[in-house]
Order: C-alpha cells, then structure tokens, then sequence
C-alpha cells in the first residue's frame, strides 16, 4: 500500500485508496500503519484516505480510536494527519474513555491564534457534539467563539454560528 499511495496525490487516488482499504480490515490496517508512519509525506497523504474510508465505514476506524486522539497531542506531524484526524473525530463516536483528551486537544486548537482554520472548525463541530454529553462545556464554548468572532475567518464565523444558533435552541 506504501507504494501506491505515494504513486499520485490527487482525489481520485485517494478514494481509491480508501475503497481498497474498506475491502477488509487488513486492508484498512495497511492504510492505519501509513497514516501512522514516521514518513512524512506516506503518513500526510495516508491521511486524506483514511478520512474518506472512515465516512464510508466508520466502524472501521473504531479500533484505531487511540492512535486518531494521540495525533492531537502531537506537534511533529503535518498539519494533514492532524486535520484529517480531527475530521474523522466529528463524524465518529468517540469512546468515553477520550472525551477528556480530545476535548482539552479541541479547545487548545482553538484558543491558538496560529492554528489552521480547519482544525479549528473540525475542533468546534467535534466540542458541540460532546457538550450534548457535557453541557457544562457549552458556556465556554460559547465564550470561544464569541470571544474569536472578530479575529476568526468566516469559516470560522460559519461554523460557529451555527452551533449558536442549535445551542440557543435549547
């Protein structure tokens, strides 16, 4: 799998990749061990695919729960591996035992005025879906997005207004 994924970088590619690694668990145990690969370039366009298996198989990726939550700790990585880690994480079940974890990861994203908007607006989306299980996090996550809504992109703005909105609901 090593060799194919750094044969092209592009999003045909990717899904392809990710078709073949939802084949069998082996096959997807191949895609994980390059997304966590000490090479740099495997493991950034590893990423992109193992985001696009876990949408389409999101039981899949249950057994690497670990290894997604330990790359949000992690500064030696490319931004990819981070993202596409934070990606997977919205749309996924997270197990109780990372809520702690994953949470304090999501609100140093987005208190850190140097992060990529993208982990910020995965961070939101990921901290929205777990103040359903905390609600003791929902004014400070307010507070962080009110607090950045004049610094922030609008993407940012985006996102976070419509977690406002849901959450006023309430």
């Amino acid at each position: 799998m090593k060799e194919e994924i750094l044969t092209e970088h592009s999003k045909a590619h990717c899904l392809r990749i990710a078709d073949y690694a939802c084949a069998s668990k082996q096959n997807f145990s191949s895609l994980m061990e390059c997304f966590m690969s000490e090479d740099y370039r495997l493991a950034q366009r590893a990423a992109w695919s193992v985001s696009w298996a876990a949408r389409k198989h999101p039981d899949m990726v249950k057994p690497y729960m670990k290894e997604l939550v330990e790359v949000l700790e992690r500064k030696d990585l490319h931004d990819a591996v981070i993202r596409n880690s934070l990606r997977v994480l919205q749309d996924v079940e997270i197990p109780k035992r990372f809520h702690g974890k994953v949470m304090n990861a999501c609100f140093a994203f987005l208190n850190d005025p140097g992060i990529p908007v993208a982990f910020k607006a995965f961070s939101l989306t990921i901290l929205y879906r777990l103040a359903k299980l905390y609600p003791e996090i929902s004014r400070e996550l307010k507070l962080v997005i009110e607090e950045n809504w004049d610094h922030e992109t609008a993407a940012f703005r985006s996102r976070g207004r419509r977690i406002l909105v849901s959450m006023n609901r309430k």
